[in-house]
């Protein structure tokens, strides 16, 4: 075998070794079986329970002889058209991130899941597409184009049919983009009407959540002490910077609104798995929202620069049946809306019955005697 050959080899099994350590699910390495390498062979994977195998050779001398596709089949394979498959829809928990993994953190909501979609089948392609394509370009230009292999260059400085295409093309790619992202910035922005309506402060260093219709007032949420410490984290099997003392409890199928603000310094309210923002900023009021179609605990920080304890403000929401939400406000001294008015209506019944019936008899016995005489 050439030393050309050997070199190529050894890139697809580097590139075949990185993607197969960067895609093991937490510290559990995949199982792959009758794994074949060759020599001359280009890496070509597959996909099983969150590993990656490598499924044999690809024995065309076109690619044996061409470096410069070999290696550009070989970048896309590790970057970004690689994303939707290795994204985080392969990994059993999305509450979590995991160590090594690609793509983006998965969703439990709806609205995530098209933001998640958006990304990974248009953005991720179109940007791999034209990174390979002006690296292309360059590399073109580098071997073709020196001072060796072009010693008497041209003196022409424009040309206009090339300059109408690289401006009209990347407008082209504009508008793509454009188009399908305006329905989804119109769900960001519209949201439905809220069945739980939160009030989120950010403080130095850690989050307060009133609760506005349930009567639940300044709800402390600081960084777990357990959590502090990676060390104690570990023995604690609670996640590092991301566990909180109290949680933001939320029922499951429901839509929260959450209003943010800071009463400080400006701070943001980030959930990955919802995919939201808000920047909370003192005396004004954000808006974001979320529907979760699932149970459990999600994580998120604050994602603006906010002083020395920046990353020991982590922000920790749990989703929990409808019933359990009612335990959890009414254990922190609140009352469900409807439950109020429910409530209070039979009150006022029995009041004005308790009263009908002293009336009656005083009418009786006034207009007895009259009778009588």
């Amino acid at each position: 075998m050439g030393v050309g050959l050997r070199k190529y080899a050894l890139i697809d099994n580097l590139a075949l070794a990185w993607i197969q350590i960067i895609i093991m699910e937490g510290n559990k390495p995949c199982v792959r079986q009758n794994v074949q390498r060759t020599s001359s062979s280009l890496v070509r994977v597959r996909i099983n329970d969150g590993c990656i195998e490598d499924k044999g050779k690809m024995t065309s001398g076109f690619f044996k002889k061409l470096p410069i596709i070999r290696g550009a089949i070989s970048t896309m394979a590790i970057s970004g058209l690689m994303a939707p498959l290795l994204s985080s829809q392969a990994f059993a928990s999305i509450s979590l991130p995991k160590d090594g993994a690609m793509g983006i953190i998965g969703s439990a909501s709806e609205l995530g899941r098209k933001t998640e979609a958006f990304h990974d089948n248009l953005l991720m392609p179109v940007i791999t597409i034209i990174t390979l394509f002006v690296l292309v370009l360059l590399i073109v230009v580098v071997v073709r184009y020196n001072k060796r292999a072009n010693k008497n260059p041209a003196n022409f400085s424009h040309n206009t049919f090339i300059e109408i295409i690289w401006t009209g093309v990347p407008v082209l790619i504009l508008v793509v983009i454009g188009y399908f992202s305006l329905n989804l910035l119109k769900d960001f922005h519209t949201p439905p009407p809220a069945d739980v309506v939160i009030k989120a402060t950010g403080n130095q260093w850690y989050w307060t959540y009133d609760y506005s219709d349930h009567g639940v007032s300044d709800y402390q949420s600081r960084l777990h002490e357990d959590a502090a410490d990676l060390a104690k984290a570990k023995a604690a099997k609670v996640p590092y910077l991301l566990e909180v003392d109290n949680r933001l409890v939320v029922p499951v199928n429901k839509v929260v609104h959450i209003n943010v603000t800071a009463s400080d310094v400006i701070h943001a309210f980030a959930l990955p798995a919802f995919k939201i923002k808000a920047d909370a900023v003192p005396g004004r009021l954000n808006h974001t929202w979320f529907k979760a179609d699932r149970e459990g605990i999600f994580y998120g920080q604050c994602s603006e620069l906010c002083g020395k304890d920046h990353a020991y403000m982590p922000i920790a929401v749990e989703v929990v049946s409808q019933a359990r939400f009612e335990e959890f406000i009414k254990k922190n001294g609140g009352s469900m809306p409807g439950v109020a008015e429910a409530v209070s209506t039979p009150v006022a019944e029995v009041t004005e019955s308790i009263q009908a019936p002293d009336a009656q008899p005083a009418s009786a016995a006034t207009a007895t005697p009259t009778a009588t005489n």
